[in-house]
C-alpha cells in the first residue's frame, strides 16, 4: 500500500502519475495552483471538524487533483504531502518568488509605513515576490508584487539559506505548540523540524515517523551527541543544541522550550517509552 499522506489517492479520483500503481475510477492531471493566505491547514478529509494534519505557507506551491464544495484536494509541491485545504486558502501561480521570510513572523503593511494596520502577518518561510524597495524614517521596507510593504531586514533572497538549523529552532522558543502546526503562530516537533531544515536548505519530509526514516544517518546513542542531532520518540522528535540539551515543540509544556535530554528521557519514558532512533542531519 502507498502512504496516503504522499500519494493521492482515492477508489473514485487519483493522481496521473499513480496510473498503474493503484485502482482506481478515474485519474485526473494535477492543476498547479499557489497558497495564497498567510496559512493554510491542511485536514485529511474535506472538514473543519477532523483533525488538522499540517500546514502550508504563503507561496507554498500544490497540485489540485479536485475542487468541490469549497474545498480543494492537493499535493504539497514541497515536501509531497496530501491532503485538503479550503478553497480560498489557494490562488492561481504568481510571479515566482524571490524572497522568504527569515523572521519567525512579520507583518505586511499597506504601505511603507510602520504606523499603519498590518494588512497581513506572515511566518518564517512564506515565500514572497519583491518588486521593489523604499525607505522612511530609516526603516527600509520591500514592497511586495501582491501589493503592501515588509520590513526588509525580514526578509531574504530565497536563495539564501541560514547556516546552522539549530539557530533557526532557537528562534522559536516559548511559540505555541499545535497540533499539525508548521508556521511561526504555532507549531508541532516534526514541524519545528522540518520548517528549521528548510531554512537552512535541506528539504525533508514532514511527519516524525517519515523523519525519523529518511533524515540523515543513524547514530549510536553512546556515542558523544553534538548540536544538531536529532533524537526521535515513537511520535515525537527533538533536537539536541548541545551534547546534553535538547530545544523541541513539547506538548508537555505546550510550547517551543528547551531542556536537558536526560530530564525529557525521564519525563516522557512512563508515558512512550525510551527514544527510538538518534539522527545527524547530513
Amino acid at each position: 500500500m502507498l502512504d496516503r499522506r504522499l500519494h493521492a489517492y482515492r477508489s473514485d479520483l487519483a493522481d496521473a502519475r499513480l496510473k498503474g500503481r493503484v485502482e482506481a475510477q478515474h485519474y485526473v492531471e494535477g492543476r498547479p495552483a499557489m497558497v495564497a493566505a498567510p496559512v493554510a491547514n491542511v485536514h485529511s478529509a474535506p472538514s473543519v471538524t477532523v483533525g488538522m494534519d499540517t500546514q502550508l505557507l504563503h507561496g507554498d506551491t500544490v497540485l489540485v487533483f479536485e475542487s468541490k464544495d469549497g474545498w480543494s484536494w492537493i499535493q504539497a509541491e514541497r515536501d509531497g504531502y496530501v491532503g485538503y485545504v479550503v478553497d480560498t486558502m489557494l490562488g492561481s501561480p504568481g510571479p515566482a518568488p524571490t524572497h522568504v521570510v527569515s523572521a519567525p513572523r512579520s507583518f505586511v503593511y499597506p504601505e511603507p509605513e510602520l504606523k499603519t494596520p498590518p494588512i497581513a502577518a506572515y511566518s518564517m518561510g512564506a515565500r514572497i515576490t519583491v518588486v521593489g524597495e523604499a525607505e522612511k524614517r530609516s526603516t527600509r521596507y520591500f514592497l511586495l508584487s501582491s501589493g503592501g510593504a515588509m520590513i526588509a531586514k525580514h526578509l531574504r533572497p530565497i536563495n539564501e539559506h541560514a547556516s546552522d538549523f539549530v539557530s533557526v529552532a532557537e528562534q522559536f522558543v516559548h511559540t505555541p505548540y499545535l497540533w499539525g502546526g508548521a508556521s511561526g503562530f504555532g507549531i508541532d516537533c516534526s514541524g519545528l523540524v522540518q520548517l528549521s531544515l528548510f531554512m537552512a536548505g535541506q528539504r525533508v519530509s514532514r511527519d516524525t515517523d517519515m523523519q525519523a526514516k529518511e533524515i540523515g544517518r543513524a547514530i549510536d546513542p553512546r556515542a558523544t551527541l553534538r548540536r544538531g542531532d536529532l533524537v526521535f520518540w515513537r511520535g515525537h522528535v527533538a533536537i539536541m543544541t548541545d551534547g546534553e540539551n535538547i530545544i523541541h515543540a513539547s506538548g508537555h509544556g505546550m510550547i517551543v522550550e528547551r531542556e536537558p535530554l536526560a530530564a525529557a528521557i525521564q519525563r516522557i519514558e512512563p508515558l512512550y517509552g525510551a527514544p527510538v532512533i538518534y539522527r545527524r542531519p547530513d
